[in-house]
């Protein structure tokens, strides 16, 4: 039996937060595993002492048709036995949103979600990318595999999980239509982790820097940790570092027990 600690964080960035101290960082806060969302580069572009810090086992995937877009990345000490970078669809996964990672013990998700603010075709696509990983998970749980979902999904669920909803319910990331998938996704059979340890408001992951919002603590609560109901039981923690600065978002986790799982 070992308790593993999962942090996920979207950096925006992760050549710019590598400036502001992040490997010092991730040595201090010493997960187990780490998933980063919204790195904005190729393996090739970063130092290399990014692409191997200290312990960690290092996996990227990237986007094929913009440089300096989306991006996701994974810095885990426990080696997977599979990798896979999306899920088979071509027009996902040249944007490099997706790591899917398998630990036998359980599969990892490390998800950039599209934004749907840009326009109608956008908020099309993000809905689409929300369907076509839904049925994937799906396939999965029909194989009693026991999934953990993290990242930047994109979308505050209830009015609890952000500071102004009222002025929120026209804005993609507010809409009833992409807070409708995530009730559909959870009667799936997925677990908010956050929420199974808090249900307090004020609990926010993302703050518009433009507006200086979280010096207010104007914010969104947008990345998550989901975990499959056969997994409900192991999840010992859930957690919100708030206090992280370096990226308009901040890091979020989860402590899991694993070993006695299978």
């Amino acid at each position: 039996m070992k308790t593993i600690r999962i942090i996920s964080w979207n950096v925006n960035g992760i050549r710019a937060i590598h400036k502001k101290g992040f490997t010092d960082w991730v040595l201090y806060e010493n997960p187990d595993i780490l998933c980063l969302q919204e790195t904005k580069a190729t393996p090739e572009q970063l130092p290399e002492d990014l692409l191997n810090i200290n312990s960690y086992n290092s996996y990227f995937s990237s986007s094929s048709i913009k440089k300096g877009y989306s991006g996701v990345a994974v810095y885990s000490k426990l080696k997977p036995v599979n990798i896979k970078p999306g899920f088979g669809i071509p027009k996902f996964d040249v944007e490099g949103r997706t790591l899917i990672l398998d630990f036998n013990d359980f599969i990892l998700f490390n998800i950039y979600f599209p934004n749907g603010k840009m326009s109608d075709e956008r908020l099309q696509y993000k809905l689409d990318f929300y369907e076509s990983f839904l049925e994937y998970a799906k396939k999965l749980m029909q194989q009693d595999k026991k999934l953990i979902i993290c990242g930047d999904v994109n979308t505050a669920h209830k009015e609890i999980d952000l500071a102004r909803p009222k002025e929120n319910e026209n804005t993609s990331g507010f809409l009833p239509i992409e807070r409708k998938w995530i009730d559909k996704f959870l009667s799936s059979g997925f677990v908010d982790t956050f929420r199974m340890f808090n249900d307090q408001p004020g609990n926010y992951t993302w703050w518009d820097m433009q507006t200086r919002a979280r010096e207010r603590n104007v914010g969104w609560r947008i990345d998550y940790f989901f975990v499959s109901e056969n997994l409900k039981s192991y999840v010992k923690n859930a957690f919100i570092l708030s206090e992280v600065m370096g990226s308009d978002h901040c890091p979020i986790g989860i402590e899991i027990l694993i070993d006695t799982i299978n």
